[in-house]
């Protein structure tokens, strides 16, 4: 089985949605995505991610299943260089956490007191839980670190979410911290990422991670990637967002 996760096309935060750019990427997109044949579609509540699968779903007929674990993963900290003020659970400087080995450990990295009084385990068990039931709806069980595969198949789903979020699923998937995810890597609006099942002995199955944040859809059009959930290059490059 394969998984497609679909992060939203460039946002327009104010209002949910997105920007011209945005809707431009979303076209693009589904040029792309209407050539591939998906067993189901699943879509964030939020009207930035809803805005973009649109696109695809009108060009293939299909509707998609709206989850509300698939908004974006926003429990929020006080971060320890901004006292008093609230930021998104993932935005926050490395200097801060990375001093703390915990947050690099897959089983212990909601343990700190920051996250702690946030609830973040709360509700990254329960996204990955809503996950893991609608996995085995489609055949394959999580069992512990594995995945017993009841009803192997090469379906293909697709999720159109967002960074935070798919970072979670796949920290879940490949059995790492979201900590490492969230500030590692990072995936361009309208990229897609895809995970695949791996069934080398039958009826054990686990997720392999084929492709991160693939946004030759944009390429072949030359439209250069949005900047949306980077970070400045360089310290002094102004015109680019710096917190």
């Amino acid at each position: 089985m394969k998984l497609l996760f679909i992060r939203h096309g460039d946002p327009d935060y104010s209002i949910d949605s997105l920007t011209e750019k945005g809707h431009r990427e979303a076209k693009y997109l589904a040029e792309r995505l209407s050539q591939v044949d998906a067993k189901a579609y699943y879509v964030s509540p939020l009207g930035r991610a809803k805005d973009t699968a649109e696109y695809t779903l009108k060009q293939v007929g299909r509707e998609a299943v709206e989850c509300k674990w698939l908004r974006e993963f926003a429990p929020v900290i006080e971060r320890p260089d901004a006292p008093g003020e609230k930021r998104i659970v993932w935005d926050w400087l490395p200097q801060d956490w990375l001093p703390e080995a915990r947050f690099l450990d897959c089983d212990r990295w909601y343990e700190p007191e920051i996250f702690e009084n946030a609830g973040i385990r709360e509700e990254y068990e329960w996204v990955t839980r809503s996950f893991d039931e609608l996995l085995a709806a489609h055949g394959y069980r999580r069992d512990g670190r594995i995945y017993r595969a009841e009803k192997p198949n090469n379906d293909t789903l697709m999720f159109f979410c967002h960074f935070g979020v798919t970072c979670v699923l796949l920290s879940h998937l490949l059995h790492i911290s979201p900590m490492i995810l969230w500030h590692g890597v990072c995936a361009a609006p309208t990229s897609v990422t895809m995970a695949v099942t791996e069934e080398r002995r039958q009826g054990i199955a686990v997720f392999r991670m084929s492709s991160f944040g693939d946004v030759s859809h944009l390429y072949v059009k030359n439209e250069p990637s949005a900047f949306a959930a980077r970070f400045c290059e360089c310290f002094d490059n102004e015109e680019e967002r710096h917190d």
